[in-house]
């Protein structure tokens, strides 16, 4: 599917009062539905609702009010409108931007108004406010005729359509925003400076191999091969950052022993201005991963999650208030300096001129992204932000308006895991006022997906103070997220390794 495909039909969609014009004195017949995969019980009942008038009008429900599964519609609206379009049968089709098809009905007004078999007068009750609107003013109903119900849900049941490149494509031309548009975007990052404020934590990969197991107890037997230290946690955000040429002031807290010295070392290495404040009563944040032929047998973590002491709150507090560049972001894994208390102490302390950011990764601690108030940016996962509002069922959009009356924020990008990222932009009355878009992962081949939320924080919030625009910011997270995916450990993310993979995008578009 390519940008051709869309233009060659775009003029079939069109809005309503574009419509009402041209089908005056000419029989209509409507169809309303969701169209999240066409199959062939769509195309007999188009076909059907064809032969009773001389137009036929195909409305589809907006992406935001679809909430059949929690991560439907797989198909964005655009491109379910573009593949209606496809069809010589139809002659317009309508994104209708309701909840139900009623407003459509009494603007429109169509002779026939046309439902599947499934909606025939054994199950009746289901269009009954429909059948009401339609005959107030003289229309008629008509159902699909035959036994068989074909059923999006069922065929999503089966397989989800992969559609990925076509996603990314069609939201970047709607968007006006080019390939080449991204790659000099990430050239704008080197003039930004960014203050990252979190906890450290030493990612620890202790290579072993099998020797055998007890025979009295269920025990592993491994020797050590090799050990491997990475600064993680809100150092590597911190490194992502420093690799496209950004300047970093880090600020975190480690305890009063080798693994101080290690981070001291690690951002000398990389350049990064190291604020650090040391706890001599808390060990430094380790956690090491015992492997075994790639498997993760075990984590052993040395800790203390307890809150700061209240001097090195006010450490903190003081570091943030002079920094007065672009941007500030609270990097948080909830191993002692956030909390609901400090969170409110330190981001009062943050100019109101600087781009906030903040993201919570929390794996076996309690966090809580709703705690971060008037934020331009949040990154949360889903399953920190169904904890926030005890909320297990809702669909994704559902989910981020919930959390907005919660936290307020400007923009955020909701992480999915395997599924990709769930993006709403509060602010941007261009781009379809409040109104999400989903792109799935443009991972290929996952070897450790430990960090790839760090690679998608970092560079997302760099895109966000180049652009001001979320989908741009979405779709280099996301790639940056990828690249992360794609190695061992959680090592930086060049812009180099962004830029090659939004070529390989190109080459899968044929666009190069």
């Amino acid at each position: 599917m390519s940008i051709e495909f869309f233009s060659k039909y775009k003029h079939k969609i069109v809005d309503i009062d574009f419509l009402k014009k041209k089908i005056k004195r000419k029989k209509v017949v409507l169809c309303h539905g969701v169209f999240d995969v066409v199959h062939p019980g769509h195309i007999r009942h188009l076909a059907f609702a064809k032969t009773r008038a001389d137009i036929l009008v195909v409305s589809i429900t907006h992406d935001k009010f679809v909430s059949k599964g929690v991560y439907r519609p797989h198909v964005p609206h655009y491109i379910r409108a573009a593949n209606l379009a496809a069809f010589e049968m139809v002659d317009y089709v309508i994104i209708d931007h309701n909840k139900y098809s009623h407003s459509i009905i009494k603007a429109l007004k169509p002779n026939y108004f046309a439902k599947g078999f499934e909606y025939s007068a054994k199950n009746f009750k289901a269009t009954e406010e429909e059948n009401i609107i339609v005959k107030k003013y003289g229309g008629e109903m008509i159902f699909t005729p035959g036994d068989i119900v074909y059923s999006s849900s069922k065929f999503l049941e089966n397989e989800k359509p992969t559609l990925k490149f076509e996603k990314l494509l069609v939201y970047m031309k709607v968007a006006k925003l080019s390939f080449n548009d991204l790659k000099k975007i990430i050239h704008d990052f080197k003039k930004f400076k960014i203050l990252v404020v979190g906890d450290t934590i030493i990612d620890k990969f202790t290579y072993t191999n099998l020797i055998g197991g007890q025979t009295k107890t269920p025990t592993f037997s491994v020797v050590k091969t090799k050990e491997v230290d990475f600064a993680g946690g809100a150092a590597v955000v911190a490194k992502h950052i420093k690799s496209t040429g950004a300047r970093v002031s880090f600020a975190t807290l480690t305890g009063n022993d080798f693994y101080k010295n290690y981070l001291i070392n690690e951002m000398k290495k990389n350049k990064i201005d190291l604020e650090l404040i040391v706890d001599k009563s808390r060990p430094t944040t380790i956690k090491n991963a015992i492997i075994n032929n790639g498997y993760r047998l075990l984590k052993l973590d040395t800790l203390d999650n307890s809150p700061i002491k209240r001097s090195e709150l006010l450490k903190f507090k003081n570091i943030i208030k002079k920094f007065k560049n672009h941007a500030v972001i609270f990097s948080d894994f909830r191993h002692g300096i956030f909390n609901k208390e400090t969170i409110e102490v330190l981001a009062g302390a943050i100019n109101k001129k600087i781009f906030k950011v903040a993201d919570t990764q929390v794996a076996s601690r309690w966090g809580n992204i709703a705690d971060f108030k008037n934020f331009d940016l949040i990154t949360p996962n889903e399953k920190e932000a169904r904890f926030s509002l005890a909320d297990q069922d809702s669909t994704v959009n559902k989910l981020t308006e919930e959390l907005y009356g919660n936290s307020k924020y400007k923009n955020i990008i909701l992480k999915l895991g395997s599924k990709g990222i769930f993006s709403v932009d509060r602010t941007n009355k261009d781009f379809e006022k409040h109104q999400g878009f989903s792109l799935d992962s443009f991972a290929e081949n996952i070897i450790d997906p430990v960090g790839s939320g760090d690679a998608l924080l970092s560079y997302s919030t760099l895109a966000m103070l180049s652009t001001s625009n979320l989908l741009a910011a979405s779709i280099l997270g996301s790639i940056a997220a990828a690249c992360a995916c794609e190695k061992d450990g959680n090592t930086t993310v060049t812009p180099n390794e962004v830029v090659n993979k939004i070529n390989f995008i190109q080459k899968k578009l044929k666009l190069i």
